[in-house]
């Protein structure tokens, strides 16, 4: 009676080496995301550069102002940037998971590893860690290089002022964040432009919906958005701007980010692992 050999279980760190190939393969995947990250930090420093004739040649004050206050963290972590690395982010998230759906790679995939919440938490984890790289690398990289410029007009801040280093660390989690948002989004839809516009209208379209003060729910609900919570974050506590009335408080803010993160998460295991290919 013959006997076969059982292969070996793979272990986890084999499922995210076999991740990191599969994305490697897809070179237009990261490099935008390197591009994105690139652009990201160079809009930063050019809407802060702009701004130093500003600040050499302050405009007329407005009524009862008593000086030219200017704002690093609002020019150097502009919004701008932090809604082009969200769009990548999310878009990258997405295409990782309803990319392997439309090319029958997923099928592959399970047919090598039945375990299926192995493969797709492997998938979370890398596509997570690459992500809150590349958000480290736009929100660190902006705000030093924008300060370093302010240095010489005096109006610079240090990663040890009140409220920066919570400014930075804000402005670059909500890039994984976004990510996770993606795949969610790709795993639920498994179709291209679906899960594109329905990250496009979560994260940009429903903000403008629930906005304003004349409305407390409505206000509310939007305070609890992914984009409005990277807003509180990166709030200057000595600026004059604020969020209106009632915003959310920083803890708030935190985790609110951290449930979008984690219910994506869940979300994206959950439905790949129960679905049918």
């Amino acid at each position: 009676m013959s006997t076969f050999a059982v292969e070996p279980r793979p272990r986890f760190v084999d499922l995210l080496a076999a991740e990191w190939i599969k994305l490697r393969s897809l070179r237009s995947t990261y490099w935008v995301l390197a591009l994105a990250s690139l652009v990201a930090i160079g809009v930063n420093i050019n809407a802060v550069h702009s701004d130093l004739t500003y600040i050499d040649n302050p405009p007329p004050l407005m009524p009862g102002a008593k000086a030219f206050l200017y704002d690093p963290l609002y020019h150097g972590l502009s919004s701008i940037s932090s809604e082009l690395m969200t769009v990548a982010a999310g878009s990258l998230g997405a295409i990782t998971v309803f990319g392997e759906y439309t090319t029958g790679m997923i099928r592959t995939t399970f047919a090598a590893v039945p375990d299926r919440r192995g493969v797709i938490t492997a998938k979370v984890l890398l596509i997570t860690g690459l992500t809150t790289l590349a958000g480290l690398v736009v929100a660190f990289g902006s705000f030093f290089a924008t300060n370093a410029m302010l240095a010489s007009r005096h109006v610079g801040l240090s990663i040890d002022d009140d409220g920066c280093l919570r400014a930075v660390l804000g402005y670059a989690a909500i890039v994984p964040t976004c990510a996770l948002i993606g795949m969610a989004l790709g795993a639920l839809l498994r179709h291209a432009t679906a899960s594109i516009v329905s990250m496009v209208v979560t994260l940009f379209i429903l903000p403008l919906m629930f906005g304003g003060d004349r409305y407390e729910w409505l206000k509310r609900i939007g305070d609890h958005l992914p984009t409005h919570t990277v807003a509180r974050l990166t709030l200057n506590p000595h600026s004059h701007t604020t969020m209106g009335k009632n915003p959310p408080t920083v803890l708030d803010a935190w985790i609110t980010m951290g449930m979008w993160a984690a219910v994506a998460a869940a979300v994206t295991v959950a439905v790949v692992r129960r679905r049918d290919v």
